[in-house]
């Protein structure tokens, strides 16, 4: 992986050197050396900022922690590495949650590995994205075929209790941690849904998460390619589907990013350029001043003509680079959208590392469509709104698939 990595995801599922100190408060004996070996980095502390109270509380802590758990008093034992490490993990989250944004946050070694096997779409759960919006854990969208889908589970459902402990003031982070699980095991989601007074309880059976990352099907003279996620292996995969759909010889496409929480913007930009010219914009990383923006533009695959019909499908769980995919094609092809309004995830990520096995994924700026206009929060308004109703999920309808097929065969 490169030493910083483009994402665009609506969350991380889990969460060199650390840039913190090599000050010391007055008095913060040797006893302490230790710890300032795990703490003190190439950098020094910046300007202007005093750190002694960081000092003042590590050492308080050092000298009179008791567990709760603990009923005795027997002198407790000096803090071992491992703990100490933890308190450096605790402050650096601590650091990330001050910026009061959602899609920035630190991933400790067990965090930061079960996002590598997010991103490569295999791991042990129950298969949805979260996300924090308005300081509530949110379902950004159950991934196809998971056990969260099967379940019930739905795009915009909030999770108030997780196995019984309150999500309220709850990270991604420690909300994927609870939700993880060994395959087999139970998970239950208390679940505030809009459209319902009381909280509807679910239990989900955790099971191992295969992401279908690219499926295709053929519906009479209708092509259907549905992109569930946007991983590395993504735009293989795509041109694979696009190979299968040329050679149908029909030119009537349906784009299915439904459910889609994102993930790499390289692969949404290689996407784009399947059928746009080179040089057309994707989208704009808008750094406000900070860095110089930074322009998308399309390599200029282009294989398709003017005779390519295309639609795509968008509901609240398309997220992120589903958004960017779904706005390019919208503007430069006058590609219908057809569902209802996207997730609104328009800032973009850059995974750090921060040690060996940690990363701090941080945002740093924020999307601009071609139109020059940045995705807004309230997501892509569809060009043609069709809602699923309750009744239609129980009946297995898909009225969104439905209408896209009506409109095209009718062309």
């Amino acid at each position: 992986m490169n030493e910083t990595k483009k994402l665009s995801l609506s969350s991380a599922i889990g969460l060199g050197v650390v840039v913190l100190i090599v000050g010391f408060a007055a008095g913060y004996d040797v006893a302490h050396s230790r710890a300032s070996a795990i703490l003190v980095g190439s950098a020094s502390a910046p300007d202007g900022v005093d750190l002694t109270p960081l000092w003042k509380a590590w050492q308080a802590i050092d000298e009179k922690f008791v567990p709760a758990a603990v009923s005795t008093t027997t002198p407790i034992a000096t803090s071992t590495e491992e703990m100490q490490q933890q308190r450096v993990w605790g402050m650096i989250q601590g650091l990330a949650g001050s910026l009061n944004d959602p899609y920035t946050f630190f991933l400790p070694p067990v965090e930061n590995k079960q996002f590598e096997d997010d991103m490569q779409g295999r791991f042990e759960g129950v298969g949805m994205e979260i996300a924090v919006r308005d300081q509530i854990v949110t379902v950004v969208a159950p991934l196809r075929g998971t056990p969260a889908e099967r379940a019930g589970i739905r795009a915009g459902d909030r999770l108030l209790e997780i196995d019984g402990t309150p999500t309220r003031g709850m990270d991604v982070g420690a909300a994927v941690q609870l939700i993880r699980g060994e395959k087999g095991s139970t998970v239950v989601l208390s679940i505030a849904r809009e459209g319902e007074t009381e909280p509807i309880e679910i239990s989900v059976v955790r099971d191992v998460i295969n992401v279908p990352i690219v499926t295709t099907e053929k519906r009479d003279d209708v092509f259907i390619i549905t992109v569930a996620t946007f991983t590395a292996n993504s735009p293989d995969l795509f041109r694979d589907a696009l190979r299968e759909f040329i050679g149908t010889n029909t030119t009537k496409l349906i784009l299915d990013l439904r459910g889609n929480p994102g993930g790499y913007l390289e692969a949404a930009v290689d996407m784009a350029s399947w059928f746009l010219p080179s040089g057309k914009i994707v989208v704009t990383e808008d750094y406000a001043g900070h860095a110089r923006n930074i322009v998308h533009r399309s390599s200029g695959y282009d294989v398709f003509n003017d005779n390519l019909q295309l639609i795509i499908l968008v509901d609240r769980g398309s997220a992120s680079a589903s958004e960017i995919l779904a706005d390019a094609l919208q503007y430069h092809l006058d590609a219908r959208l057809l569902g209802t309004h996207t997730f609104g995830k328009g800032s973009v990520q850059e995974l750090v590392p921060i040690t060996a096995n940690t990363s701090l994924k941080i945002t740093v700026a924020r999307w601009v469509g071609p139109d020059g206009n940045a995705i807004p929060l309230e997501g892509i308004a569809p060009d043609v709104e069709v809602k699923v109703e309750e009744e239609d999920i129980k009946e297995g309808r898909d009225p969104q698939l439905d209408r896209a097929l009506e409109l095209l065969q009718g062309q």
